[in-house]
């Protein structure tokens, strides 16, 4: 079983950008969304896609399925996504040892920059990067699957300050 762990973070300003060694266009919608599990389609740079099965509520650990499937099918599931169609742009950005992925949002949530970095335990302590923000690890208002599902419940409550 796969595992998915990560901490999340705003960022503060755009030191980050000179640092990055690539760049994706995403577009993601959900097709199950619940407390503790969702299902997610997730177009890269239109050529490829994945399904992808999150379970658990942990703020930090939660199991992850991935699947590669045609972006035809992607497209099409798309089509029944819950809320919001989620566009950003990731960007993928090492320090030190380990590779910050930063999402830059566009379409309703232009303005909001998010970084995320993977470890292989939570024990893992990485360096921060001097343009990370506050710590949003937990908060379930900045999960992609709460930025899907209940943004247009609670648009205002949502800070992009780091």
């Amino acid at each position: 079983m796969a595992k998915e762990i990560e901490r999340k973070f705003l960022v503060r300003n755009d030191g980050w950008r000179a640092k990055a060694v690539t760049k994706s266009i995403l577009r993601q919608g959900y097709i199950a969304s619940m407390d503790d599990r969702s299902v997610r389609v997730r177009i890269l740079d239109g050529k490829s896609a994945r399904l992808t099965i999150k379970i658990g509520r942990s703020s930090v650990t939660r199991d992850e399925f991935e699947y590669e499937i045609p972006v035809s099918d992607a497209e099409e599931l798309m089509q029944s996504a819950i809320g919001l169609v989620i566009e950003k742009t990731r960007y993928r950005v090492p320090h030190d040892s380990f590779v910050w992925e930063v999402d830059v949002f566009a379409g309703a949530h232009r303005g909001l920059v998010i970084a995320e970095v993977e470890m292989t335990s939570e024990n893992d302590d990485p360096s921060r990067p001097a343009w990370l923000g506050r710590e949003v690890t937990g908060d379930f208002r900045y999960s992609n699957q709460a930025l899907a599902t209940e943004f247009e419940y609670d648009q205002d409550a949502l800070s992009h300050t780091a």
